[in-house]
């Protein structure tokens, strides 16, 4: 028996048979005194530059965003939305309480 690929190896009335993980739910950023899902890195930024944040830092892949009260803290997100994790989508909600939430799409 040979398998490739995630999943859990389990045995099942005698016979071994490997189980994938079930699908990853895709989540969405919700920008919360809207209720508006966040679907580009332009809204998202226009978003977070009403609560202080701006542009600090770009490349072709990345986007970092700070305080512009002088903070310590950034948020990096990939210039392409498409890319964009719950990791991220979380890290803008811890930093931005009472503001955005992170739902299952």
């Amino acid at each position: 028996m040979s398998g490739s690929g995630a999943g859990v190896w389990v045995f099942r009335n005698g016979v071994m048979q490997l189980e994938q993980p079930a699908a990853a739910s895709r989540k969405a950023l919700v920008y919360v005194p809207t209720n508006e899902v966040v679907r580009s890195v332009e809204a998202l930024e226009r978003r977070l530059g009403t609560l202080g944040w701006e542009r600090y830092y770009e490349n072709r892949s990345i986007v970092q965003l700070h305080k512009r009260d002088g903070g310590a803290d950034l948020i990096t997100i990939p210039r392409d939305f498409a890319s964009l994790r719950s990791t991220h989508m979380y890290d803008v909600v811890v930093k931005n309480r009472d503001h955005f939430k992170v739902v299952d799409a």
